[in-house]
């Protein structure tokens, strides 16, 4: 099914500000959005286009006679019923790249608060403490020439990661499951079944795929056991790709150094987690993707693609 010339947008969600960020740019288009999820079913009936990711709920089809294209405002598009979406000549797209700036520099971001204790530093402000100088040598920051890091996933945001380890004079090393093809920035390249070995070799081991089949519990009591007790992980995939109880007694037992997480299971943790408490933890909140702009990126493949949709080419990051 095609859209009609002058589609109406849905923009769905809770925080996300497109409609606010779509105004200016005069597109002529007709858009509209809702802020929670009982709103959003009111309205799903008055739209050609919808923009969304977290409100999807797979009975809304019922109601939602007029769509024609979903634009997802993340990555993931496991919550879509793919099927009854094909059977209604719905067309789907993720938003797979609008955020590997975001997320590379966040994943880096981790590391180096990690590596130079800049959450210890901001534990010593709050209680007015100036750190005196570290004769144990073991205790003190690191530099980060000279590491190698193990990269699980080089899609766009693993790329960019390896990019920008590499300016920082790091080796980079990684699986995923096309070894062949070249890629910029990567000392080498392995599959999925060099894991074990790979990880010894490691200073800082960095989640940046999917979760899907290959990558559920990647990260499990054995994967850890296989790092160096001087390694660091860093997860800015999702939370399913760790085993969090593993990682915990990891953390604790100092069988590795510390982890940089943005990504739980479930999220947010239990509020007895250790992962709150623990001090070689650097915890965040899912917020690796959300930057100022966000919206723009989005916004800017959504429309990509409705000119992609009336001319008849392929459209970007399509699932269906």
């Amino acid at each position: 099914m095609s859209l009609p010339a002058h589609p109406t947008i849905h923009f769905a969600h809770p925080a996300y500000r497109f409609a606010e960020r779509l105004a200016p740019r005069q597109s002529g288009l007709g858009f509209f959005q809702t802020w929670t999820l009982d709103d959003t079913r009111a309205r799903i009936g008055e739209a050609d286009v919808l923009v969304l990711s977290g409100f999807w709920r797979n009975d809304l089809l019922a109601q939602a006679s007029r769509l024609r294209f979903i634009q997802g405002c993340a990555a993931g598009y496991d919550q879509f019923d793919r099927a009854a979406l094909a059977a209604r000549g719905i067309r789907l797209a993720n938003a797979s790249g609008v955020n590997a700036n975001a997320v590379s520099e966040h994943a880096i971001a981790l590391l180096l608060a990690l590596t130079r204790q800049l959450h210890t530093g901001r534990d010593h402000q709050r209680s007015a403490h100036w750190r005196g100088m570290i004769s144990e040598i073991g205790r003190r920051e690191e530099e980060l020439p000279g590491k190698t890091m193990l990269l699980v996933g080089l899609g766009r945001i693993g790329s960019r990661i390896a990019m920008l380890a590499k300016a920082f004079g790091m080796t980079v090393i990684a699986i995923r499951r096309e070894v062949s093809a070249p890629t910029a920035d990567v000392d080498e390249v392995h599959p999925r079944n060099a894991l074990p070995m790979l990880l010894a070799r490691a200073d800082v081991v960095v989640l940046a795929c999917p979760l899907n089949d290959d990558t559920r519990r990647i990260i499990d009591g054995q994967a850890l056991a296989a790092m160096k007790p001087t390694a660091y992980l860093i997860n800015v995939a999702r939370g399913g790709c760790v085993v969090e109880a593993a990682l915990i007694e990891a953390l604790r037992s100092g069988r590795i150094a510390g982890a940089g997480i943005d990504v739980t299971d479930p999220e947010p943790p239990d509020p007895a987690s250790p992962l709150w408490t623990l001090e070689n933890v650097v915890l965040t909140s899912h917020t690796g993707g959300e930057t100022r702009r966000y919206e723009e990126n989005v916004i800017d493949l959504l429309l990509d693609n409705l000119e992609r949709l009336a001319s008849g080419a392929a459209i970007k990051n399509a699932i269906l």
